[in-house]
């Protein structure tokens, strides 16, 4: 059983920062992709930034310069670096993994800027 654990969420400040974090208990080694997605309330589960193997890290516009996404295989965990958090980047974030025995997410963990 492929479990993710997200942690890392909570309030913050317009401005601020947050970590991310999304363990694996599986290795990550050979994922196709990892990507961090986000939902906010009434809206759809949109993609925030993805790393598809082999390839360079993407970034949904909105987020791009501010956000930044990694993993540390080793560790079979990936990040999601958030810099200059706004409300309108209020939501739940889930972690996703694209493992060749299939796709997996996490549980979510929420992210709430407000002053």
């Amino acid at each position: 059983q492929v479990q993710l654990v997200e942690s890392g969420g909570g309030l913050v400040q317009p401005g601020g920062s947050l970590r991310l974090s999304c363990a694996a208990s599986v290795s990550i080694f050979r994922a196709r992709a990892v990507a961090w997605y986000r939902q906010a309330p009434g809206k759809q589960r949109d993609v925030v930034a993805i790393i598809i193997r082999g390839g360079i890290p993407d970034y949904a516009d909105s987020v791009k310069g501010r956000f930044t996404i990694s993993r540390d295989n080793a560790k079979n965990t990936v990040y999601l670096q958030m810099n200059t958090l706004n409300p309108e980047d209020t939501a739940v974030y889930y972690c996703n993994v694209d493992l060749t025995i299939g796709n997996y997410w996490g549980q979510g963990t929420q992210v709430t800027v407000s002053s």
